[in-house]
């Protein structure tokens, strides 16, 4: 593991389009799935990260918190022959498991998690109405090990914000986690840049 931070795209930025196969399902996502949703939260995830694994349950929490308002997407972007606890099938599994409402997909092409400068798991977007990114950064404040609350604090704080047409808090600060684990010769250019 290689401890990694966010890359914190540039606030405004658009959403990159993408049409992914979602785990549980086979259905193609992409962003005209949630058009009808006033907010858009984009994570990248995996399942063997021990920094997932530790806020699974708050993900399931936010899932049925903010479903109905936000659309909601998962996206692993794993290299799946090195980590196979990030294929699909343990993928669909886990999102059983864990009782996640809101669509898994999987990037095989790790095109997707790279329009998105992803590179840790977990790693969280946010964009408004008009899909213009207007958070980036930490669920909260918990990791693994320490005593801070894992309740989403940070990335719940946003979403109100955002819902209620007031500013993001601030500071934004990265996410942190394990680095999205790249295919041989696959490693965008920013990859390393932001390792803890």
């Amino acid at each position: 593991m290689v401890l990694t931070a966010s890359m914190m795209l540039e606030l405004g930025t658009l959403a990159p389009d993408f049409a992914l196969p979602e785990v549980t399902t086979g259905e193609t996502i992409s962003l005209a799935t949630v058009a009808d949703r006033p907010l858009l939260l984009v994570m990248f995830l995996c399942r063997h990260c021990p920094y997932v694994k530790h806020i699974q349950a708050e993900l399931a929490r936010l899932g049925q918190d903010w479903g109905d308002r936000a659309g909601i997407i998962a996206i692993s972007a794993n290299d799946a022959v090195a980590y196979p606890d990030d294929a699909p099938d343990r993928l669909a599994d886990w999102a059983r498991d864990c009782g996640f409402n809101f669509p898994l997909c999987y990037d095989e092409t790790q095109a997707v998690a790279q329009a998105y400068s992803a590179a840790c798991t977990p790693d969280f977007f946010v964009f408004n109405r008009d899909r213009a990114l207007v958070y980036r950064g930490q669920l909260d404040r918990s990791r693994p090990g320490n005593p801070e609350p894992n309740d989403g604090a940070d990335l719940r704080a946003a979403l109100a914000a955002v819902w209620a047409g007031e500013p993001v808090p601030e500071p934004q600060i990265p996410s942190l986690g394990c680095n999205i684990k790249w295919k041989p010769g696959n490693e965008p250019t920013y990859f390393g840049l932001s390792v803890v």
